[in-house]
């Protein structure tokens, strides 16, 4: 009988092992290639602008040769306030343009004489870095400036004095990720690029490496 419960309670066989981790890594972890846009813009900047920044000034160490560390885009959507929909529609399309799913601003505060009231959503923004940054740049002086009617360059005094670059576009249906035939509304964009250089001038000469068209 003692036998009989000795072989009831002998412990299961056990699983045979699973296979290393290392021989699945590679599939798990497949990097995101670049586009075509972002590899050759940061290749310019690693190869061409890099070295032509440090020839302009003269930097004795590379670490201070300045760089574009993000840049902001924003959409401020007035008629959201009777409208929470117009809100919607415009961060869906914010997407489109920034290829990252934007955060919708609200109010900090309310107004009674605009009807607005605190925490209501009137506009929508999102942060670009790294391989999108680039990407955006890219498309943003190749395809969508070019597209502005009677554009006649980028105003040179747009800087903060930090080194960092505002402009504003009057109709994000510039961006050719944009269906103009199913807008339905059309608004404004403003596009905040920052940078690590230290002044006005060496901001200014970063962008125009990148072919920022600004005007004489």
């Amino acid at each position: 009988m003692a036998d009989t419960q000795t072989e009831q309670k002998k412990p299961k066989a056990a699983k045979p092992a699973a296979k290393p981790a290392g021989d699945e890594a590679p599939k798990a972890k497949k990097a995101k290639v670049p586009s075509d846009y972002t590899a050759r813009l940061r290749t310019h900047y690693d190869k061409v602008v890099r070295e032509q920044m440090k020839t302009q000034f003269g930097y004795a160490n590379t670490m201070q040769i300045p760089q574009i560390t993000k840049v902001v885009l924003n959409m401020g959507i007035g008629e959201g306030v009777a409208d929470r929909k117009k809100v919607e529609n415009a961060a869906a399309d914010l997407a489109l343009i920034a290829g990252q799913k934007p955060v919708v601003t609200r109010s900090r505060k309310s107004i009674a004489n605009y009807k607005l009231r605190d925490g209501q959503a009137i506009g929508c923004k999102v942060t670009l870095r790294k391989a999108r940054m680039y990407d955006f740049i890219d498309r943003l002086v190749n395809i969508a400036l070019p597209r502005i009617r009677d554009f006649r360059g980028l105003n040179p005094k747009s800087f903060d004095g930090r080194g960092n670059y505002s402009l504003g576009i009057k109709e994000y249906t510039v961006f050719p990720e944009i269906d103009f035939d199913k807008v339905t509304d059309t608004w404004g964009m403003d596009i905040t690029v920052c940078t690590t250089a230290r002044n006005d001038e060496e901001a200014r000469a970063l962008l125009a490496a990148f072919n920022f068209p600004f005007r004489q």
